[in-house]
């Protein structure tokens, strides 16, 4: 028990001195650091946004930054406090003292530790939504707000009660369980890509066809030239839970959809939504979604290869402290479930790269598919006002949370492609 005790006091004492560490680098790396050569032009945040706007641009990027850094530490002690504390066996304990047969008594153990990890995880998400609701970019009311919460909580308890399901009846067998999960992984990750546009995505908000019939026609004229198998353009409300621009195209086969945003459509012009919408055609015609799907079956197979080999490792080394005698134990999830977050984070940079090349071609695909850059600067410009968007995040920033080329690039590439001309 004293070691547990120490352990966890350890570990809260890293925790707050990383989390005051991150929040002294994230401040004084803020600031959007513009080089003197681009000082000046259209990438520099000072000719387009006002003093107030830069003023809050700096502190809601410095702000909710830290909150995304401090959030996997955060989520990596749930799992540790119900482990060194025990509370995860003593969970699968009384739940075996139960009448209910075991297939039963899983997805329940699965429903106490989704129901504790969010209302655990609550208070970062409690002051994002204050964050963005204080800053402008969101809109959206309490209850709505709760709303999306609970579908969220559903969804994710749903999805993590059948794959954990499937992961111990394969771990409880033992062998090669790892590689098992990762081939049913394959159709898995399909299925999910088949029906988030039609069966999650209107869970959360309501699509309609495109409100404009004219823009809807030259959009889908686009589509035909990229070869994109559409007929029709789905308008999405979202005004009434933000201020932040966006348009994608996602799905596969007959559930592919093309997609804007109304806060894009009300406050992009004509020629900076077919930009944004070219962008979006470029990663189908240069096939993204199915490389993304590949990434995904790739990292997959490794993320369960590595992981399956720190999960024997943890259950050995500290499994009995744990009060876990199996590896097939209900109590092991919270390990499991650890040693994903962990890897997800480690991964997380190579991930970003291999995005931010891919959304760099998509910028360039578009260019060409329009025929110009007319409107691609204000367009960036636009979506960095819309959300206080920093133009030049700082490295770390970049490293785990960016996705996306920096709109400080992205505007510097439109020059040079104009220059090229």
């Amino acid at each position: 028990m004293a070691f547990k005790s120490r352990f966890l006091t350890i570990y809260f004492g890293l925790f707050a001195l990383y989390a005051i560490l991150i929040g002294i680098y994230l401040w004084l790396a803020s600031g959007d650091q513009i080089p003197d050569a681009l000082k000046g032009t259209a990438a520099d945040p000072a000719t387009f946004l006002t003093e107030t706007q830069l003023q809050q641009s700096e502190v809601y990027s410095v702000l909710r930054n830290w909150l995304f850094f401090i959030g996997y530490p955060w989520e990596w002690a749930i799992y540790l406090v119900l482990l060194f504390t025990g509370t995860a066996a003593r969970w699968q304990e009384k739940l075996a003292h139960t009448a209910m047969p075991g297939y039963v008594r899983f997805p329940v153990f699965v429903l106490w530790l989704s129901l504790v990890s969010f209302a655990a995880l609550l208070p970062l998400r409690l002051a994002g939504y204050a964050l963005a609701r204080y800053y402008g970019v969101s809109t959206q009311a309490v209850w709505s707000w709760i709303r999306d919460n609970a579908v969220s909580f559903s969804i994710h308890y749903v999805m993590l009660a059948l794959v954990s399901s499937v992961a111990f009846f394969f771990i409880r067998r033992g062998g090669r369980w790892w590689l098992k999960l990762w081939l049913l992984s394959v159709p898995f990750i399909l299925f999910l890509m088949y029906i988030q546009p039609v069966v999650i995505d209107p869970l959360y908000n309501e699509f309609n066809r495109l409100s404009n019939p004219q823009l809807e026609q030259k959009i889908l004229a686009l589509a035909d030239k990229a070869d994109i198998p559409a007929h029709r353009v789905y308008e999405v409300k979202v005004s009434e839970k933000t201020n932040a621009l966006n348009a994608y195209v996602n799905g596969i086969g007959s559930s592919l959809r093309i997609v804007l945003w109304d806060t894009t459509l009300q406050r992009l012009d004509e020629n900076e939504i077919l930009l944004i919408m070219a962008h979006e055609m470029g990663h189908y015609a240069m096939h993204h979604l199915e490389w993304s799907a590949l990434g995904s079956v790739a990292s997959s197979f490794f993320l369960l290869w590595i992981g399956s080999m720190l999960y024997k490792a943890m259950i050995r080394r500290w499994g009995s402290r744990w009060g876990i005698r199996k590896a097939g134990d209900a109590a092991a999830l919270p390990v499991l479930l650890l040693i994903i977050s962990l890897l997800s984070f480690a991964f997380s940079p190579a991930a970003n790269f291999i995005s931010r090349q891919a959304e760099r071609s998509a910028d360039e695909y578009a260019i060409r598919l329009i025929g110009s850059t007319e409107g691609a600067v204000t367009m960036y410009q636009k979506l960095a006002a819309a959300s206080l968007s920093e133009m030049n995040p700082p490295l770390l920033v970049k490293l785990f949370r960016s996705t996306h080329p920096s709109l400080m690039e992205r505007i510097a590439g439109v020059r040079i492609h104009e220059e090229r001309k």
